[in-house]
């Protein structure tokens, strides 16, 4: 059985982040699936709760939804506090569900590794 991962959006269609992730599990020998969610603000919470409850694993979180997802989470990582948004959301052991945001990080290690700044 795989592992169900996705990203959420409104709209979300154009993504590739099911093709990206694909070769990453693929590469690291993962068993896992990865789809696209398009959510309306209104369908957001009750879908991403189904998802979870249908077992999935991890939801990556985008626009519009950044910031409605913070309170889904019944945890929030420092830099997902700090930026009052989030874009990822973790199925922790105990069932509970871990919003963190790697915007900011994602964007200073670019910056400083391929940019030299």
């Amino acid at each position: 059985m795989s592992d169900s991962y996705g990203v959420v959006g409104h709209p979300v269609a154009h993504s590739w982040s099911p093709f990206i992730h694909g070769l990453f599990a693929r590469e690291t020998g993962q068993s896992m699936t990865y789809r696209l969610y398009d959510f309306t603000p209104e369908e957001l919470e009750p879908r991403v709760r189904e998802f979870f409850a249908q077992g999935g694993r991890g939801l990556n979180i985008t626009v519009p939804h950044k910031i409605a997802t913070v309170d889904i989470a019944a945890e929030l990582t420092t830099r997902a506090a700090h930026a009052g948004a989030v874009n990822t959301l973790a199925l922790q052991k105990d069932g509970t569900l871990l919003g963190d945001n790697t915007d900011g990080a994602g964007l200073v290690r670019d910056l400083c590794d391929n940019l030299g700044l």
